[in-house]
């Protein structure tokens, strides 16, 4: 895994798969607009899930969900309701999670999944 990009990437797919055996439906990944950009939209039954996907090699510069800051957080907010207007999901509940991914390349990636990180 050389880049960055590449590894952000894998990344997101790993965490896409992860979220669709727990049952979730991804919709879109890597949404951009003027304002910024969603790693993955997703429904779990009728609500509307933004999913901010950190990933990391270690934890030598701390765990991927510390990066994560309250900036960010209103950013995505911000981002969930262009993407719903963008895609007609005026009514849709409407929730933001975080998945962070640890992959050294070596072994199984850990996965972790955390639901409503805002409101």
């Amino acid at each position: 895994m050389s880049s960055k990009r590449e590894l952000g990437r894998l990344g997101e797919n790993l965490a896409a798969d992860y979220l669709e055996r727990r049952g979730m439906r991804v919709v879109d990944s890597n949404w951009r607009c003027p304002q910024g950009e969603i790693d993955l939209v997703a429904f779990d039954a009728e609500i509307l899930v933004v999913v901010e996907v950190k990933t990391r090699r270690s934890l030598r510069y701390g765990h991927p969900f510390e990066s994560i800051t309250d900036a960010k957080m209103h950013r995505l907010r911000a981002l969930a309701v262009l993407w719903a207007r963008h895609h007609g999901f005026y009514s849709s509940p409407l929730r933001i999670d975080a998945v962070a991914v640890l992959s050294a390349g070596r072994e199984e990636p850990v996965i972790e999944h955390l639901r409503g990180v805002f409101r």
